[in-house]
């Protein structure tokens, strides 16, 4: 048993009547959620028994559920990711750049997940390259790797895009590498007003394409007009983007991004207690500075769950994207031709054969340091299925 407190323990206890005082109005990818959490690294998921070569000793692990929105799972995932990302690391500084919706977009977003987030990318994309590119700016072509963050530190609807950017690019013709200056990469007045214009426009295209969807007060927002005159406020707002000074050194940048690409809502170590009363976290509250900013918060479980399920994305949506030199299907030439430009050695190719001296740390022993070999495999619990109901067609079930 586990002693700290986990978002898997409140979803067990409270869980249940979450789904049934909600009933109807949970997705099928939240309550998939909901119960890959509760049953991961449990005996439901299945998993194997481990055994000591030297002394014997025994211990049982259970099968991760592997959601991407599991507080548990996302070390393992974060780190087969930054492995195949080290070695697109450039030796050039990096920019952290952030583009953030004002909260009068954020509730139209909330109901239009796929196609709001998906325009958030399409717009913060296209206004890093298109500045960049300008000869009055940069000039050059240029990378990014942009993760989509939807909360702000209490679980509240703050969608926003994180952005990590190497400092310079290729020139137009591909012949040079052009730097940015030390600790400047593109001016974010600029930036911002671009990303508004594009961003709206978008959202319009959207509208009388009749992608987007209205319900309870903000269902008179489907009518044009209506909806004009709630985006009008929002042509004359300063929106939200900043830049933050470049990194020390690639594998501060790797560092960072383990932070950020597989972060979910909130994690395990944020939280402090759980009661029938309320659940207790800890959260920043940017309004204040120093040790003030660090601050703890008291949601009632129903509450709690609300927030935690407002972040779980469409089925399928890539929350992790790559743009313009970093683009899949040419990063691997983009960065070579880089690394030609810039002198420095092309990596050295993985080993073909890999000769283990040692058994990895989570294999050893903790009683003896003894090598652990699985020695039994745990079935997973078998969940029965009702029958479909007689007005569905019979399909495989017809005896």
């Amino acid at each position: 048993m586990h002693d700290a407190l986990e978002v898997a323990d409140i979803f067990r206890d409270f869980g249940p009547n979450y789904r049934a005082a909600q009933a109807g109005h949970l997705s099928l990818e939240q309550l998939k959620v909901m119960s890959a959490i509760e049953r991961c690294r449990t005996a439901a998921l299945g998993g194997h028994i481990e055994g000591c070569t030297d002394c014997g000793h025994q211990r049982i692990a259970y099968n991760s559920c592997r959601n991407r929105h599991c507080p548990k799972c996302q070390g393992a995932a974060a780190r087969a990711w930054l492995a195949e990302r080290e070695a697109d690391l450039l030796p050039v500084g990096y920019f952290h750049v952030v583009f953030s919706l004002p909260a009068e977009i954020a509730a139209i977003a909330w109901t239009n997940k796929a196609a709001v987030y998906d325009l958030l990318f399409r717009a913060a994309a296209e206004t890093m390259l298109t500045i960049a590119a300008d000869r009055k700016h940069l000039g050059a072509r240029i990378g990014i790797t942009a993760v989509l963050h939807t909360w702000g530190s209490a679980m509240t609807h703050h969608p926003h895009i994180h952005m990590i950017v190497p400092g310079g690019g290729l020139s137009p013709d591909g012949q040079s590498w052009i730097s940015a200056r030390a600790r400047f990469l593109l001016p974010v007045r600029v930036l911002s007003r671009l990303f508004r214009r594009l961003f709206l426009a978008g959202l319009v295209e959207l509208h009388a394409a009749g992608q987007l969807k209205f319900f309870g007060e903000a269902q008179s927002l489907a009518e044009r007009r209506a909806f004009l005159r709630h985006l009008a406020p929002l042509r004359r707002k300063n929106w939200v983007v900043y830049a933050k000074p470049p990194f020390a050194g690639p594998q501060a940048v790797l560092a960072y991004l383990a932070r950020y690409t597989h972060r979910v809502a909130i994690s395990n170590r944020r939280l402090v207690a759980m009661d029938e009363a309320g659940v207790t976290f800890r959260y920043k509250n940017y309004r204040q500075d120093g040790a003030a900013r660090y601050q703890t918060m008291t949601l009632p479980p129903a509450e709690f769950i609300r927030r935690f399920l407002l972040h779980v994305l469409p089925k399928g949506f890539h929350r992790i994207r790559h743009y313009g030199l970093l683009a899949s299907a040419s990063r691997k030439a983009n960065i070579a031709r880089i690394r030609d430009l810039l002198a420095v050695p092309q990596p050295a190719p993985p080993e073909t054969t890999v000769v283990e001296t040692a058994p990895e740390p989570w294999r050893c022993c903790p009683h003896c340091g003894g090598q652990m070999v699985i020695i039994e495999i745990l079935a997973r619990t078998i969940f029965a299925r009702a029958p479909p109901s007689v007005s569905q067609p019979a399909g495989r079930w017809a005896s």
